[in-house]
């Protein structure tokens, strides 16, 4: 079953429309490699519905597990398979578009639109040998230090200037 499938087949938009829900991470980049699971960001203004709501919807699937972060904010996270992929559900109060995972969606999603498949090449062999997305972007673009926020810093970058480290490669 493709991913798009099983997100279908689940309800996951559905069951979460009024938690703004939005797929991100590997996948739809064509950035996965094997054990990559489906990346939903929510806007949970609410966390204790979220949480609720995600509950009674997924609670008997296989590997349900659900979290609530005691860090600020209070993010709530499960983990669940459905249609033998697995999905992981983040529930932040901040709005989608504030988010990090979703910010760092993005500028990958740009800096592989102005690619001409050396970045996608690299970040997948990266990817391969077991780096995570945020840092296997951030070795191959030359960004040191800490690579989620590097990739946050690159987000006010005009497409020139994000052309120009692509050519750089």
């Amino acid at each position: 079953m493709e991913y798009e499938a099983a997100i279908i087949g689940s309800g996951v938009l559905d069951v979460l429309r009024a938690f703004d829900p939005r797929v991100v991470g590997t996948l739809p980049l064509a950035l996965s490699v094997p054990g990559s699971d489906i990346d939903i960001v929510c806007h949970a203004f609410d966390p204790v519905a979220f949480a609720a709501t995600i509950w009674r919807q997924y609670q008997s699937c296989v590997g349900f597990r659900l979290y609530q972060w005691t860090s600020s904010g209070q993010p709530v996270v499960a983990r669940f398979e459905w249609g033998g992929w697995p999905f992981e559900v983040f529930g932040d109060a901040r709005p989608v578009d504030q988010q990090h995972g979703w910010l760092h969606f993005e500028i990958e999603k740009r800096l592989l639109a102005l690619d001409d498949g050396r970045l996608r090449k690299a970040v997948l062999q990266q990817r391969s040998a077991g780096i995570k997305t945020e840092p296997a972007f951030a070795a191959v673009l030359g960004i040191e230090g800490d690579p989620y926020r590097g990739l946050l810093e690159l987000a006010s970058e005009s497409d020139v200037q994000l052309r120009a480290r692509l050519y750089s490669l």
